[in-house]
C-alpha cells in the first residue's frame, strides 16, 4: 500500500479538491502506477488531519472520473488510464491530420473549425477558448473499460464476424429509444444506419439523394460544406435572420435540399423558432423529392427552459432527413454517429447502397449498446451537464465587465458562446489583441461560405475542455487587453 504524503496549503481550495488533485496528477504522470492500493479513506483522514468525509469524497470523483477503481473489500485502486490519453492522443492526431489534409478531420461542427483558426491551437496559447473541445476529464473511463472487458471476455465469437450493414440492430433499437424519449424523434431500427463520423454518412446519402442543389445557412459548419463540395453538390449559402435560415432567400435559390441544425445553429447558437420550422416543413412538402437535412449535434447542452424538440418529431410527411453524434456527448475518438432516413429513402438504400458494409467495428458497437441501454449514458449525460452548466455560468459571470463592450450571444445552449463588438472595431485586431496575450479566440467570419455586407467584430469562445479557473483567467486577461 503506497504512503501519500500530500500538501493541503492552498487557502483557496477545499481539502478535498487538493487530494484530488493530486492523487489525479500522479496517476495521470505515471508517479503512481496503476493497481497502486491507495490509503483508505480512515488512514489518509487521519494522516492529512482532515475528515473522513473530505478524503471520500475525493475518492468518489476521482472513482467517476476513472482514476480510481474500488474493490469490496480490499480498497481503493489506481486505475489504468491508457484509454483516455488514447482518445486525447487520437483526437491531437484528428487534429493533425485535419490539417494536413486542409481540414478537421472528427465528425462534429463543435469539434472542427477552420484550418487558419485550428493552427491557432494547442501550445500557441495559454488559455485557448476553442470552440472544438469537450471535457475529457470527466470522460467515463472505468465504466467504459469495464464494458470493454465483459464485451471482450463474452466469449462472443460472432462479434469478429461482418455484421449487419447498416449498424447492429441491439444499438439501432437503443439510439431509437433514446431518441423518441430525448429528442422527440419516433423511427424504426430499420430508418436507421450507423457509420463512422458524418462525413461518411454524408458520402452515402449523395448516392441516394443524388447530386441536389443544397441550401445553407451562412454562416455555416464548413467541413460539411467541403464534402457536398468535394461530391459536386451545386451549394447556395442563404442568409439568416434572428429565426434562422431566410424563407425567401431559400425560395430564391432553387435548392432541394436544406442542411440545417436548428436546435443549435453553428456558429451563431440561434434556436430555431416553432414558426419558422413550420415554414420549412411547408416547403419540403410542397415538392417530390425535397429534404431538410437536421444536424442535430449538440442538442443535449441546453442552459434555459425546456429541450428544443427535434425537427424530426415534427415531420408528419417524411421530409426530414436526420443526423446525429456522439461525439460531443460521449467523446470524439468514439466516433460513432447516425441517420435516420424517411422511408421513400430507406427504400432507395436499401435498393441501391444495402451491399455497404458497416464502416463501425461490431465490437465498439457491443459497448456503446451497452453503455445506452444499462443506464449509464443517461448518468454521464446528467454528470456533463451539470459540469458544463458550472463553467457556462462561471463564463457569463466573468464576461460581465464586458458587457459594456460587447453583446453575448448564443448563450442558452451548446458549448460556445458569441460576443458581438458594440463598436467599430475589426474583428482581426480582436484577435490580434488576445494572441499577443496567450489567450486564442475564434472569428466568426471564418464560418462565412460567403463574405458578410459588414464585418461584425464577432468571436466565438468555447469553454467546454476549459476549467472554470482558466475560464476566468482568460476572460481577465481579454477585458484588459481589449480595453486598449
Amino acid at each position: 500500500m503506497m504512503e501519500l504524503w500530500i500538501p493541503l496549503n492552498d487557502k483557496s481550495a477545499p481539502a478535498y479538491e487538493q487530494i484530488y488533485r493530486f492523487i489525479k496528477e500522479e496517476i495521470r504522470q505515471g508517479r503512481m502506477a496503476a493497481h497502486t492500493r491507495l490509503p483508505s479513506t480512515r488512514r489518509l483522514s487521519q494522516q492529512l488531519g482532515v475528515s473522513r468525509g473530505t478524503v471520500q469524497l475525493a475518492y468518489d470523483q476521482l472513482v467517476a472520473e476513472g482514476y480510481l477503481e474500488p474493490e469490496p473489500c480490499r480498497g481503493y485502486f489506481a486505475a489504468e488510464i491508457e484509454v483516455l490519453l488514447r482518445l486525447e492522443e487520437n483526437r491531437t492526431e484528428d487534429a493533425a491530420q485535419g490539417r494536413r489534409d486542409g481540414f478537421q478531420a472528427d465528425c462534429h461542427p463543435a469539434d472542427r473549425f477552420p484550418a487558419d483558426a485550428a493552427e491557432g491551437g494547442g501550445n500557441r496559447f495559454q488559455v485557448d477558448f476553442s470552440p472544438r473541445g469537450i471535457d475529457l476529464e470527466h470522460f467515463p473511463l472505468s465504466t467504459w473499460r469495464k464494458l470493454s472487458r465483459e464485451t471482450l471476455t463474452a466469449a462472443n465469437k460472432s462479434l469478429f464476424s461482418s455484421g449487419d450493414p447498416q449498424g447492429e440492430r441491439g444499438l439501432r433499437e437503443a439510439i431509437c429509444r433514446y431518441l423518441r424519449s430525448a429528442r422527440g424523434v419516433s423511427c424504426r431500427p430499420e430508418q436507421m444506419i450507423v457509420g463512422a463520423g458524418s462525413e461518411y454518412l454524408l458520402m452515402l446519402l449523395n448516392q441516394l439523394a443524388g447530386r441536389q442543389a443544397i441550401a445553407m445557412e451562412n454562416p455555416t459548419y464548413k467541413q460539411a460544406y467541403r464534402v457536398f463540395q468535394r461530391l459536386g453538390h451545386p451549394v447556395f449559402p442563404v442568409p439568416m435572420d434572428k429565426s434562422g435560415m431566410e424563407m425567401e432567400a431559400l425560395r430564391a435559390s432553387g435548392a432541394q435540399i436544406a442542411y440545417i441544425m436548428p436546435s443549435h445553429q453553428y456558429p451563431t447558437g440561434i434556436v430555431m423558432p416553432v414558426r419558422r420550422r413550420q415554414e420549412l416543413l411547408a416547403w419540403a412538402a410542397e415538392q417530390e423529392g425535397r429534404y431538410i437535412l437536421e444536424d442535430d449535434y449538440d442538442s443535449e447542452f441546453r442552459y434555459r427552459g425546456r429541450p428544443i424538440p427535434s425537427l424530426c418529431g415534427s415531420d408528419a410527411h417524411g421530409k426530414v432527413i436526420y443526423l446525429g453524434t456522439f461525439s460531443k456527448s460521449v467523446a470524439p475518438a468514439i466516433r460513432v454517429s447516425y441517420l435516420v432516413l424517411p422511408e421513400a429513402l430507406l427504400a432507395r438504400y436499401q435498393e441501391t447502397c444495402g451491399f455497404y458494409s458497416s464502416t463501425v467495428s461490431r465490437v465498439d458497437q457491443e459497448i456503446l449498446r451497452r453503455f445506452l441501454e444499462e443506464g449509464y449514458f443517461e448518468r454521464h449525460l446528467n454528470r456533463m451537464r451539470s459540469l458544463y452548466r458550472n463553467k457556462h455560468d462561471r463564463l457569463l459571470a466573468a464576461l460581465e465587465p464586458l458587457r459594456d463592450r460587447f453583446r453575448i450571444q448564443g448563450d442558452t445552449a451548446g458549448l460556445h458562446v458569441l460576443l458581438e463588438s458594440r463598436e467599430p472595431v475589426p474583428e482581426r485586431t480582436l484577435l490580434e489583441r488576445a494572441a499577443a496575450a496567450g489567450v486564442g479566440v475564434y472569428g466568426l467570419s471564418e464560418y462565412y461560405l460567403t463574405p458578410p455586407a459588414q464585418e461584425s467584430g464577432t468571436v466565438l469562445l468555447g469553454y467546454a475542455s476549459l476549467t472554470p479557473e482558466q475560464i476566468e483567467q482568460g476572460i481577465q486577461v481579454l477585458d484588459a487587453v481589449w480595453r486598449k
